[in-house]
């Protein structure tokens, strides 16, 4: 039996899985509270993921039906780029700055600039730092909380944090790794002349973690916490990985030909790459894969996110959203919503705001504006899918993951947006599942390669499979193409 977590925005996510039966067994999940504020500050207390880490396992594994003695290993994934800085004691001197906190854009911008601009990025680090990476978050840290920042003594990413707390080991691993902003990720190491940038106080080889290998464990579970959680004794952590990269691993995609497409909280496109990939934009990220390879990835803040706050805006359980969607036409009437609420990454508009463009006394209708909510949203995962280039247009299929992946009118419209057939895993829990294998893997079941591990678990729900309508491909160019219009009159953005 091998448990997978992921830690993610709204929530931390328990699997019990069997790799002898090849199947899930148990699953639960506890919220977390997201502590916003002016100018795009967006934080949580890493107490809180611990607490809904034990709430969540618990469920789990009684909803499973065994005895936790009989769980080998626990692999974990977390929300990227999230700051996670501990005192010598390992409490946090801040509560945890997340991916999609974007008070720190000015410094992001400066450090870029300090940097050599785009160019220097990428020949230092291979990638160009945005302002949900993590090294931003550190020079905020330092200018405007500098009695914390004096008590730095370790520098974590959220699912290192919950690694250290599982085994006591600071250790961090490429994938995650590579979302920080002072990580190599050709060579695979910190960069200390680059982390020297940001915090030139800080002596990197102590406050940084141990990097490992992605098969490596990064330890055991302490003893004590075995006690309480009622494992035996010696149960493996594996190295873990960032949400995307474990999806990747959840949803099979680690090998070239597939590209996965989330629509949670955030929106990600990822394929997976044998080798760097530069990338003719500085908005895809180059990142590290969580088990080998590359994963050149691009994210947006705004999907599920933007559609929750339209149907709360009229008081809709989802059914009765996705009723509404249904009912609209393509192309919302003529509305073009830019679903920027929280700022945006990709495109890379850190400050902007939402903005809705095209309406008449004719076209200003629920239904209208809750289709163009989840249009707008999609539409920027095809920006950003354009972006990724060829490793995106020559693949096969989409691997559809996310809340959003449940409603069938949503899977349609991605077929048609992107006129690429779309498909869900069997598991939705893609990030969660992922890490339960890799954790396999790391603990050694039984000397299996990681690719054999995902064709015994990761299966396809052929119910859900959407296959792109030609007319519907034609009306939707119409509408993306109003909406990059949109971006263009905005923000600027070249239509």
């Amino acid at each position: 039996m091998y448990i997978g977590v992921d830690c993610g925005t709204q929530s931390t996510k328990v699997v019990v899985v069997d790799i002898e039966e090849a199947r899930i067994l148990g699953e639960a999940s506890r919220p977390h509270a997201l502590q916003e504020g002016d100018n795009g500050r967006r934080e949580q207390a890493p107490a809180d993921w611990r607490a809904a880490f034990l709430g969540a396992f618990a469920e789990a594994v009684a909803a499973a039906g065994i005895d936790a003695r009989a769980i080998r290993a626990i692999g974990v994934s977390g929300q990227q780029h999230g700051l996670v800085a501990l005192d010598a004691r390992g409490e946090p001197v801040h509560p945890a700055k997340l991916w999609c906190d974007t008070e720190t854009a000015a410094h992001n911008a400066a450090l870029v600039e300090r940097l050599g601009g785009e160019a220097g990025c990428l020949d230092r680090l291979g990638l160009v730092l945005q302002t949900g990476y993590t090294a931003s978050k550190l020079a905020w840290l330092r200018d405007t909380r500098p009695d914390a920042y004096r008590r730095i003594d370790s520098l974590l990413l959220p699912h290192d944090y919950l690694n250290f707390w599982l085994t006591g080991e600071r250790v961090a691993e490429a994938g995650d790794a590579s979302g920080t902003g002072y990580f190599d990720i050709r060579a695979r190491r910190w960069r200390e002349d680059v982390f020297a940038e940001i915090a030139p106080e800080l002596d990197p080889a102590r406050v940084l973690p141990r990097l490992v290998a992605s098969h490596e464990p990064a330890g055991t579970v302490r003893p004590e916490l075995a006690r309480e959680l009622g494992l035996a004794e010696g149960v493996v952590v594996s190295s873990g990985g960032g949400d995307n990269m474990l999806g990747a691993i959840g949803t099979g995609n680690i090998t070239p030909g597939l590209v996965t497409l989330s629509l949670g909280t955030s929106g990600t496109v990822y394929a997976h790459a044998e080798s760097p990939v530069i990338a003719d934009s500085a908005e895809v990220a180059s990142f590290c894969a969580s088990h080998a390879g590359w994963l050149p990835l691009i994210c947006t803040m705004n999907v599920t996110s933007a559609t929750t706050r339209i149907r709360e805006l009229f008081d809709l359980d989802l059914a009765a959203f996705n009723e509404r969607v249904a009912r609209a036409p393509i192309g919302a009437g003529g509305l073009t919503l830019l679903p920027f609420f929280n700022g945006e990454r990709v495109p890379p508009l850190p400050q902007a705001t939402a903005s809705l463009a095209g309406l008449t006394g004719l076209n200003t209708t629920p239904d209208n504006l809750c289709r163009a909510v989840v249009e707008g949203a999609t539409f920027g995962l095809r920006y950003g899918l354009e972006r990724i280039g060829p490793l995106a247009r020559g693949a096969s299929e989409i691997r559809l993951i996310g809340g959003g992946a449940r409603s069938p009118v949503w899977r349609q419209m991605v077929a048609d947006i992107t006129a690429a057939p779309v498909i869900c895993p069997t598991v939705g829990e893609a990030a969660a599942l992922g890490a339960a294998l890799q954790a396999a893997w790391c603990e050694g079941y039984p000397d299996l390669p990681l690719e054999a591990l995902c064709k015994r678990l990761v299966h396809l729900d052929e119910s859900t499979r959407a296959t792109p309508d030609a007319d519907r491909v034609a009306a939707y160019e119409q509408a993306y193409a109003r909406y990059r219009r949109a971006l263009a009159d905005r923000h600027a953005i070249p239509a």
